[in-house]
């Protein structure tokens, strides 16, 4: 494998990463709501990544495959004075874990940043390899 192949699969990572981090602020940002811009409770998304073939050589990378709705259950809460409430004084309320999507950002974050240095340390080797023999 060339090691330009290297800066194909880490921006392949990166730009996988970016779209689990942004799903992961919409999940976060609407974990409170009681009905989405549909009018039914929004539910938590999830990424679905696949592979991707890079280059003729075999290099794999890594793309999104889909963006999947969770298939939990929905909170149910008992408030009987909001307007939302059903004829029993419930509220469903979507089925955002936010401790959950808390450690799916540190992840992806992490993921990003490895990403990073390793299209840092590719460069750094390829310069060094530039400068042999002078």
């Amino acid at each position: 494998m060339s090691l330009f192949n290297v800066f194909n699969i880490a921006s392949s990572s990166m730009a996988a990463q970016s779209q689990r981090l942004n799903v992961v602020a919409s999940n976060l940002a609407n974990a409170d709501s009681a009905t989405s811009s549909t009018g039914e409770p929004y539910r938590s998304r999830q990424v679905v990544f696949s592979t991707q073939q890079i280059a003729d050589k075999g290099a794999s990378g890594v793309k999104v495959a889909g963006i999947v709705h969770d298939a939990s259950p929905m909170k149910r809460i008992y408030e009987p004075k909001h307007p939302m409430a059903d004829a029993g004084g419930y509220i469903t309320m979507p089925n955002v874990n936010v401790v959950d999507e808390m450690v799916n950002m540190m992840s992806a974050s992490r993921s990003y940043q490895n990403s990073v240095d390793m299209m840092n340390t590719t460069k750094t080797l390829l310069q060094k390899a530039l400068t042999i023999g002078q």
